[in-house]
C-alpha cells in the first residue's frame, strides 16, 4: 500500500509541476507584456505573479490536489486562505529576487528565472504539506 502512496504522490508533483507551468505561462506573459509598456521589474514582476495565483488555484484545486479539497464552507474558506498565504510567500520571494537582481544589473529575466525555482520549491512545500494534506477521517 506504501508503495501506491508513493506513485500517487509523484503523479500529483507531475500535476502540480504542469499546472506551475500554465500559471507560469500566466505570470510570464504578463511579466513580459509589463517590462515591454516600461513599467519597473519589481511590480512587472509582482503583477505577473498574482496573475499566476488566480490561474494556479485553478489548476491545483481541480487538476492537482481535486481529491483533498475541502467540500466548502469554513474549512473551504480555511483552505483558499492557506493557498493564498503560500502564494504570498511565493509573491514575496519572486519580487524579493527579481528587485535585488535588477539592483544588481543582473537581467530582471534572469532574476526571474532564478525567482521561479525558489517560489516554486517553497510553495510545493506548503501546500502539499499544509494547504491541501489529506484529511483524515476521525
Amino acid at each position: 500500500m506504501g508503495a501506491y502512496f508513493d506513485r500517487l504522490r509523484d503523479i500529483r508533483f507531475l500535476r502540480y509541476l504542469l499546472a506551475s507551468v500554465g500559471a507560469l505561462a500566466v505570470d510570464m506573459g504578463s511579466f513580459l507584456l509589463l517590462l515591454s509598456a516600461h513599467v519597473a521589474a519589481a511590480p512587472a514582476s509582482a503583477a505577473g505573479y498574482s496573475l499566476g495565483i488566480i490561474a494556479h488555484w485553478l489548476l491545483s484545486s481541480r487538476a492537482v490536489f481535486a481529491d483533498s479539497v475541502a467540500a466548502g464552507g469554513n474549512a473551504r474558506h480555511m483552505q483558499k486562505a492557506g493557498f493564498v498565504g503560500s502564494a504570498l510567500l511565493g509573491l514575496l520571494l519572486t519580487t524579493l529576487i527579481v528587485g535585488a537582481g535588477d539592483a544588481a544589473g543582473i537581467d530582471p529575466r534572469l532574476a526571474k528565472v532564478a525567482a521561479i525555482g525558489v517560489s516554486f520549491i517553497a510553495t510545493w512545500i506548503v501546500r502539499s504539506r499544509f494547504v491541501f494534506r489529506a484529511r483524515t477521517v476521525t
